[in-house]
């Protein structure tokens, strides 16, 4: 059972649209959901409705918008946002961006990107102040797709509890999404990919 990534295209260009898309849907270690804007209108709708983990878009779109104001607009938290580079684009604005995919990489540039971009709060979360044993509980039971209250009587604890300490996990380990959230229990061992992709989908319909 591949991790299940969110992404949301923006781009004017219906053959670059299409192609980076084509490209995405062969990518070997991810199972990647897609979705596709022309225009900043759609993109705002968009972020609200797909809530992405990440979101590739052409730099030419942002105009008068700022990328803070773009990643706000997503309610699922921050996505990685990034940059689709066809043209010659100020190396400042470049910093902006979580990553760079141009239409001139290949595939295999392409995917290994995406790797380094999923994977990247896992690594760096390794480096962070280490999770109590109480807060691995608790992912778990995130992951699991269990609510607060369902992961509160569990352990024995009140929900308010539970809120605090996602908090403090989601402060630790700079992660926000349930695409990062699983894909760090998974490779650190707290669960088995086979106990957590039914969760997955239900947690998608």
């Amino acid at each position: 059972m591949k991790p299940v990534v969110k992404v949301v295209i923006a781009e004017p260009s219906l053959i670059i649209r299409k192609g980076l898309l084509s490209v995405l849907k062969k990518l070997s270690t991810l199972h990647i959901e897609t979705a596709e804007v022309a225009d900043i209108q759609q993109l705002t709708a968009s972020l609200s409705w797909h809530r992405p983990d990440v979101l590739i878009i052409n730099p030419g779109l942002v105009g008068a918008v700022s990328l803070s104001q773009i990643k706000k607009g997503s309610e699922r938290g921050t996505p990685k946002c990034v940059v689709l580079q066809h043209s010659l684009v100020d190396a400042s604005i470049l910093k902006l961006y979580d990553e760079v995919i141009s239409v001139y990489d290949s595939a295999e540039q392409i995917k290994e990107k995406f790797d380094r971009l999923i994977y990247a709060d896992s690594e760096k979360a390794e480096r962070q102040e280490p999770l109590t044993e109480r807060e691995k509980e608790i992912i778990v039971g995130v992951v699991k797709g269990m609510t607060n209250k369902q992961i509160a009587e569990k352990l024995c604890l009140s929900a308010h509890t539970v809120i605090t300490h996602r908090r403090n996990i989601a402060g630790k380990l700079q992660i926000h999404s349930p695409a990062g959230l699983t894909i760090y229990a998974i490779v650190n061992k707290f669960v088995d990919i086979d106990d957590v992709k039914d969760s997955i989908y239900n947690r998608e319909e």
